[in-house]
C-alpha cells in the first residue's frame, strides 16, 4: 500500500478549500437550529455529562419526544466550537470542511488498498467534490457524518494491519479498530457498520474466499472430511471478536434509548404508516432514487419528507421498474464480485460494502427512520460509488484507443462537479435561500412551503409567510403543523378571530384518544403545541381564563410530561392569582427538568407572589447556578436583595447587577438600579455615574432624572439639581415630585418665590387635591406675607387631610401669626419688605433648630424591576425541522415598559421638615 505524498493531500484539500470556501459566509439553518442555536448543551455552564445523558439535539434521551440520536463526540466539537467563537457561524463551518479535507485523506489511502496511484487519486478526487456531500458539509449538523467517516476510515485502516507475516493475528490493531468503531458510532450510529466492512474484507479480501469457496469449505467442514486451515481459524477468532465487539456496542446502544424507537409521524416519512405492499414498494423504490442522486445530483433538496416521493402503491406502478433495473445490477455486480479472485472482484466488493453497508441504517428496510430520502446520508455510501468510477476509468483507460476520451470524461466530471458544489453552496446561505431552492425541485412537500413561510416569518414579512403557510394547507391539507402556522401568523397580524379557527382546524385533525393505546406514540410532540398555541391566544379575553386552562390541562392528559404545557399553564395561573395551583405546576415541570434554568425562575417569580422572599431568592439562586448568566434571574435577585433594606446582600446585589449590565449593556434599567444601590450605600459618586449612565442610554428617563436631581439636592448641589429637573419636566411636564422639588429648590435656594409659586400651581391644575402641592402652596403664601390667604389654604388642605398633625400645627402658627400682627396694628397681607422680613425669620428659626414652617416633600421613585416577568411559552414553530426534535423552548416575556414599573421610591418614613432629603 502506497503512502498518501504530500503533494496529494494539497491537491485534495486544495480542491475541498476551492469547492467549499463559500460554505464559511453561509448562517446556521434548517437543523442547524435545533443542533446549534436551541442546544443548550453547547453552552459551558452546561455540565459535560449532560452531552452523555441528552440526544443530538439536547433533549434527555429518556424524553419519549427525544430523536433518539446519539452523538456526544461531535456535540462536543460543537461546544469546542462555542467555546471559542460563541455562535460564529463562520467557524463551524471552517471546522466542516477541514474534516472534509481530513476524510478525503483517510479515504485515498483506503483507496490505494484497491486501486492503483491514479485510479485512487480519481476516486478521492471525485469524492471531494461530489455536490452530493453539499449537505454533510455545508450544514453544520452534517459534521455528525464528517466526524462518524474519519473514525470508521482509521478503523478500517487499523483492521487491515490486523494479520502477521506468517498469518498469525496482530491484536493490538484489533484493540484500535474497537475503540475507533466505538468512536464512529458515538459520533453517529451508522459508524458501526464498519465491522461488516471488516469483516468483508477479512474473508473475501485478505483470505482470497470466493462465495463458492467458501460454501465448499463449509460443506466439507460439515460432513467431518476436513478440518479448518490454520488461517481460517485464525480469520474465524477475529471474526468472533469483531462480532462480541459489535453486540455490546448494539446492546449499550439500545440501553441508551432505553429500548424505545423515536416518535415519527406519516409527515415524516408517509410510508412508514402505509400498509403492505405500499410499504415495501415505496423502501424498495427509493433504493434506485438514492442510486440516482449519485449518478445525477442535478437536482439536490433538502427535504424529501412529505409528498416529496409519492407512494407506490400498486405493482403496475412503472417506478417498479427502477427498483428491478437497480436490484439487477446489484446482483451482477455482487455476483462478480464474490464468484470470482482477482483484483478486480476484489474492488467491486469492497465498493459494494462501502456502498450498501453504511446506507443500511438510513434505507427503511429494516426499521423506519424520520425521513424518507436524506442526502447526508449518502456521504459514506459514496465512496463506494466513487472507487466503481475510478475502476471503470481504470479498465477503459487501459484500452489505447480510450484512454485521451476516458481522461476527457473523467475531466470533465470533476470540473462540472466542482462547479455544482461551489454553487450549491449558496442554497445554504440562509434558510430563505434553501427552502427556495428546494420548492424549485419539488413543490408537492407542505414543509417546504411552511419552511419559507418561517424564513420570511423571521423577517417580519408576515403577510407574504401567510401565503406559504396557505400553500401548504393547500398541498397537505392535513398537516396539523401547517395550520398551527396559519394560526400564528393571523395572530402576528392581529387577526385574532382568523388565528383562532386555523388553531381549531389544527385541533381537528389530532388523532383521537384509543381506549387502551398510549397516546404519545401516536402523534408528534410538537404537534400537542396547538393546545398551548390556542391556550396563549384566548388567554388574552379576560372572560376566557378558565377556557385557556381547560386547553392546558388536555394536553397534560395527553401527554402526562409535556414539560410546556406545566410552564403555560402555571403563567395563566400566576394571572388568575391562583399562587398555589401556579406553584405546583412549575414543581411538576420541574420533576420533569430539574436542569431548567427558566423553571427556577418561575418558581422564584410565584414565591415572590406569595410574599416568600427567602424562597424567590433560594430559587432565583438555583436558576443562576445552572446558568450563571441568566440574565432576568440576575437582574430580579439582585433587586430581590437590594428591596431587603439589608446591607449584608448590597455587595452581591451590586455583583449581580454588574453581570446584568455585561450582559444586557443596553438597557438602562440595570445601570439605574446600581445607582439605586450606590444612593443606598451613600456611595454620590458613583450613583451619579450609573444614574447619567441610565439617562444617556434612554433619554428622559423619568427615574433617573428625578434620582439623579435627588442626589444632588441631598449633596448639597441644588443648584446642579436644577438643569436636570429641567430635563424631567420637559420629558414629564406632569411629574408631580419633580416639580416639588424644583419648587422648594427655587424657594429655599435661589429665592425665587413666583417660580416655586408657578411649580406649585400646576401641581393643582393636575391634582386639586393633592396634599403636598397645596401646603407647599401656602408656605408660598405664607413667605410672601399674605395671611389671610395662608390661612386660608391651609383651612382647605386641613379639609383634604384632616388627620395631617403638621397641616394643623402650620394653621395654628399661621393663626397666632396673624392674631399678633392684629394686636400690633400690622397689616396682614403682603406689605414692603415683609418677604425679607418673613426671609429672615426663617433663616433665624433654623439656626435656633425651631424651624416649623417648612415645604413638604417627597423622596426619590423606586428602583425600577420587573419583579413579575415570567418565562411563558410562545408560539411554537411547527413544521421547521426534518428529522430533529426542536427541543421546547422557554421564551422570556419581558413585556413591561421601562416607566410602567418606576413606582414611587419605597417610602420609610421622614420628617415635616426632610426638605425631599432621602431617608436612610
Amino acid at each position: 500500500m502506497a503512502a498518501v505524498s504530500w503533494k496529494e493531500i494539497l491537491l485534495l484539500t486544495g480542491l475541498v478549500v476551492g469547492c467549499y470556501w463559500n460554505s464559511l459566509l453561509c448562517g446556521f439553518v434548517f437543523d442547524d437550529v435545533s443542533a446549534i442555536l436551541d442546544n443548550k448543551d453547547l453552552r459551558p455552564s452546561t455540565p459535560l455529562r449532560n452531552l452523555f445523558l441528552n440526544d443530538f439535539w439536547g433533549t434527555p434521551m429518556a424524553e419519549e419526544r427525544s430523536h433518539k440520536s446519539y452523538r456526544p463526540f461531535t456535540v462536543i466539537t460543537f461546544r469546542l466550537n462555542y467555546f471559542f467563537s460563541e455562535l460564529n457561524a463562520a467557524s463551524y463551518h471552517l471546522l466542516n470542511v477541514v474534516f472534509h479535507a481530513i476524510v478525503c485523506v483517510l479515504f485515498l489511502r483506503v483507496c490505494r488498498l484497491f486501486l492503483d496511484r491514479k485510479s485512487a487519486l480519481v476516486a478521492a478526487v471525485l469524492f471531494a467534490v461530489h455536490p452530493i456531500h453539499t449537505e454533510a458539509v455545508t450544514g453544520v449538523v452534517g459534521r455528525a457524518e464528517l466526524l462518524s467517516s474519519i473514525f470508521l476510515l482509521a478503523a478500517f485502516l487499523a483492521y487491515t494491519k490486523s494479520a502477521g507475516a506468517d498469518h498469525s493475528i496482530v491484536w493490538t490493531p484489533i484493540a484500535l479498530t474497537v475503540v475507533l468503531v466505538a468512536a464512529a458510532t458515538l459520533c453517529k450510529e451508522q459508524g458501526i457498520t464498519v465491522i461488516g466492512i471488516c469483516c468483508v474484507h477479512e474473508v473475501f479480501v485478505a483470505q482470497g474466499f470466493t462465495l463458492p469457496m467458501l460454501l465448499e469449505t463449509l460443506w466439507q467442514v460439515l460432513r467431518g472430511k476436513d478440518s479448518l486451515p490454520y488461517a481460517v481459524l485464525q480469520t474465524l477468532l477475529k471474526l468472533i471478536v469483531l462480532f462480541i465487539s459489535t453486540l455490546l456496542l448494539v446492546i449499550i446502544r439500545v440501553q441508551v434509548i432505553q429500548s424505545q424507537l423515536p416518535v415519527f409521524t406519516r409527515f415524516d416519512n408517509p410510508a412508514a404508516v402505509s400498509a403492505a405492499p405500499t410499504r415495501q414498494l415505496t423502501f424498495n423504490y427509493l433504493l434506485p432514487v438514492n442510486a440516482w442522486l449519485l449518478l445525477n445530483p442535478s437536482e439536490l433538496c433538502c427535504d424529501w419528507t412529505m409528498g416529496t416521493i409519492p407512494l407506490v402503491e400498486s405493482l403496475l406502478d412503472l417506478r417498479n421498474l427502477a427498483t428491478l433495473v437497480f436490484y439487477v445490477f446489484l446482483g451482477l455486480l455482487a455476483y462478480h464480485s464474490l464468484c470470482y479472485r482477482h483484483s478486480s472482484a476484489k474492488t467491486v466488493i469492497m465498493a459494494l460494502c462501502l456502498m450498501v453497508l453504511p446506507f443500511i441504517p438510513a434505507s427503511n428496510l429494516f426499521f423506519p427512520v424520520g425521513f424518507v430520502v436524506a442526502e447526508r446520508v449518502l456521504y459514506v455510501p459514496s465512496m463506494g460509488f466513487c472507487v466503481l468510477v475510478a475502476h471503470g476509468f481504470k479498465i477503459v483507460s487501459h484500452k489505447g484507443h480510450m484512454k485521451k476520451l476516458s481522461w476527457l470524461m473523467v475531466g470533465v466530471l470533476l470540473a462540472t462537479h466542482t462547479m455544482k458544489t461551489f454553487n450549491r453552496n449558496w442554497d445554504w446561505e440562509s434558510e430563505y435561500t434553501l427552502f427556495t431552492s428546494a420548492l424549485k425541485v419539488n413543490k408537492n412537500n407542505a414543509k417546504l412551503w411552511n419552511n419559507v413561510g418561517h424564513a420570511l416569518e423571521n423577517q417580519y414579512s408576515y403577510a407574504t409567510a401567510l401565503r406559504y403557510f396557505l400553500q401548504a394547507t393547500r398541498v397537505q391539507p392535513d398537516d396539523i403543523g401547517a395550520h398551527m402556522n396559519v394560526g400564528r401568523t393571523y395572530k402576528n397580524l392581529n387577526k385574532s378571530k382568523e388565528a383562532e379557527d386555523a388553531y381549531l382546524v389544527a385541533k381537528s385533525l389530532m388523532p383521537q384518544v384509543i381506549p387502551g393505546k398510549k397516546y404519545a406514540t401516536r402523534v408528534a410532540p410538537n404537534h400537542l403545541n396547538v393546545y398551548i398555541n390556542l391556550a396563549n391566544l384566548i388567554r388574552n379575553n379576560e372572560s376566557r381564563l378558565e377556557e385557556a386552562d381547560q386547553l392546558y390541562r388536555q394536553a397534560i392528559s395527553m401527554r402526562p410530561d409535556f414539560k410546556q404545557a406545566y410552564i403555560s399553564r402555571g403563567e395563566l395561573l400566576l394571572k388568575m392569582n391562583k399562587l398555589t395551583e401556579a406553584r405546583d405546576a412549575y414543581l411538576r415541570a420541574l420533576e420533569l427538568d430539574r436542569t431548567n434554568a427558566d423553571l427556577w425562575y418561575n418558581l422564584a417569580i410565584v414565591n415572590i407572589e406569595m410574599k416568600e422572599p427567602s424562597e424567590a431568592l433560594k430559587n432565583f439562586n438555583h436558576a443562576l447556578t445552572l446558568l450563571p448568566r441568566h440574565k432576568l434571574a440576575l437582574f430580579n435577585s439582585a433587586l430581590l436583595m437590594q428591596e431587603s433594606g439589608e446591607p449584608k446582600f448590597w455587595p452581591e446585589a451590586n455583583r449581580r447587577f454588574l453581570a446584568y449590565v455585561e450582559e444586557e449593556p443596553g438597557d438602562a434599567n440595570g445601570y439605574f438600579n446600581l445607582g439605586m444601590l450606590a444612593m443606598d450605600a451613600n456611595e454620590n459618586e458613583a450613583a451619579e455615574k450609573w444614574m447619567r449612565k441610565a439617562i444617556g442610554l434612554q433619554p428622559g428617563f423619568r427615574s433617573a432624572l428625578f434620582n439623579l436631581a435627588l442626589l444632588h439636592s441631598q449633596s448639597k448641589r441644588e443648584l446642579d439639581a436644577l438643569p436636570v429637573l429641567d430635563e424631567l419636566l420637559h420629558h414629564h411636564p406632569q411629574h408631580i415630585k419633580g416639580l416639588i422639588l424644583k419648587g422648594d429648590i427655587l424657594m429655599n435656594h435661589k429665592k425665587d418665590t413666583s417660580g416655586a409659586k408657578a411649580c406649585f400651581e400646576r401641581i393643582l391644575q393636575m391634582d386639586p387635591t393633592n396634599v403636598q402641592g397645596k401646603h407647599n402652596l401656602c408656605v408660598v403664601y405664607f413667605e410672601e406675607r399674605d395671611l389671610p390667604r395662608a390661612e386660608r389654604c391651609l383651612e382647605e388642605t386641613l379639609a383634604l387631610a384632616p388627620n395631617e398633625e403638621y397641616v394643623r400645627r402650620h394653621l395654628s402658627i399661621v393663626r397666632s401669626k396673624m392674631a399678633a400682627m392684629s394686636a400690633a396694628g400690622q397689616p396682614l397681607s403682603a406689605a414692603e419688605g415683609a418677604t425679607s422680613t418673613a426671609t429672615q425669620e426663617k433663616e433665624k428659626r433654623v439656626e435656633e433648630g425651631k424651624e416649623e414652617f417648612v415645604l413638604r416633600q417627597e423622596e426619590g421613585e423606586a428602583a425600577v424591576g420587573v419583579a413579575v416577568a415570567r418565562t411563558g411559552a410562545g408560539d411554537e414553530k411547527n413544521a421547521r425541522k426534518s428529522s430533529a426534535r426542536s427541543p421546547v423552548g422557554v421564551s422570556v416575556d419581558t413585556s413591561q415598559s421601562l416607566d410602567s414599573s418606576q413606582s414611587d421610591k419605597r417610602t420609610q418614613g421622614h420628617s415635616p421638615g426632610s426638605c425631599g432629603s432621602k431617608n436612610k
